[in-house]
């Protein structure tokens, strides 16, 4: 299962205290201060990848904790930095911290410095001074960076598929992209977004809207924000329903709900499971649809025929 949303914890590290102690040696009845200072505690970076699933590494542990800085030591030895930790982030995924409001998006690729660890203490060798030539005091280290997190991811893909349950949209991924998404002849079966590759187009299955998608309801808003961000929208409709226009419509109203931006995105409908009626119905059928004024194809899974053309007509509509 994809996790697209979750809310995380990140600390950095805690310098290391800086070091009380003098120098003894053998013939050296009093030697001055020799306490050194506390190591760097430990940044937590985040890197911009690839991976849409990465957001898996936060499943059972919401709390990231980098490694405290080692204390200082005698011989005005300083204690080790604790260790960086790298956190790989899907690009696509909003940060936002929800104490201060800063968002960042990450490239791929990019780098940041999410939490920096806190300073090393300093040791008493660093306070000695002509007035004091032995302190006996030292600095503790300082506290590293905490953050709350809330990492928002939303699929960066070329093409959207959108529709109702049933509507054949899996099965259509399949075809195009020879993914593997689950099918099956019930609502719901597609419970997270899928994923494929078409010619190096992303296309983006997302699971059925209902209406009321906008509020929750169904799978609700959770997926709608993956189709935010792609340039194609396949609105798969099912040939065999009893009113084309009313299902084309309750999607189409439940976008507009949830972000007007999303009707200025180009649009093919696509009208799915051809194979169950004859030519002359499927034309009928179009027909009703063509006062939408949208690009209509006419598909079944078993027509390769008819993959072939949307493909052609997906390629172009990318292009262009």
């Amino acid at each position: 299962m994809i996790i697209d949303d979750v809310i995380i914890q990140i600390c950095a590290g805690k310098g290391g205290d800086g070091h009380i102690s003098f120098r003894r040696e053998k013939f050296v009845a009093r030697g001055g201060p020799d306490g050194g200072n506390g190591g760097n505690g430990g940044n937590i970076y985040f890197q911009g990848v690839s991976d849409l699933t990465a957001l898996k590494q936060f499943r059972h542990n919401r709390k990231i904790q980098a490694p405290d800085g080692q204390p200082g030591m005698k011989k005005k030895k300083h204690g080790g930095n604790g260790n960086d930790i790298l956190i790989r982030i899907p690009i696509g995924t909003k940060i936002k911290d929800t104490n201060t409001l800063e968002e960042w998006e990450l490239r791929l690729g990019e780098k940041i410095c999410m939490a920096r660890g806190g300073r090393g203490g300093r040791g008493n060798f660093e306070f000695r001074t002509s007035q004091d030539k032995a302190p006996r005091y030292a600095e503790a280290g300082k506290l590293g960076r905490k953050r709350m997190l809330h990492l928002d991811l939303q699929y960066i893909a070329d093409v959207g598929l959108i529709g109702l349950p049933s509507a054949g949209k899996s099965s259509l991924l399949n075809v195009l992209t020879k993914a593997h998404a689950k099918i099956g002849d019930y609502p719901f079966t597609t419970l997270e977004p899928n994923l494929g590759e078409m010619d190096g187009n992303i296309i983006a299955d997302i699971p059925g809207l209902i209406e009321g998608a906008h509020q929750g309801k169904g799978l609700g808003i959770k997926f709608l924000k993956h189709i935010e961000k792609t340039r194609l929208l396949l609105h798969c409709i099912d040939i065999t329903g009893q009113n084309l226009f009313k299902d084309y419509q309750s999607i189409h109203n439940e976008l507009e709900k949830f972000n007007e931006e999303l009707l200025k995105k180009r649009e093919i409908i696509v009208l799915t499971k051809s194979d169950l009626v004859n030519r002359s119905q499927a034309q009928a059928l179009e027909d009703t649809l063509k006062k939408l004024r949208k690009h209509i194809i006419i598909v079944s899974i078993i027509d390769d025929k008819s993959i072939v053309e949307l493909k052609a007509v997906i390629k172009k509509m990318l292009k262009t």
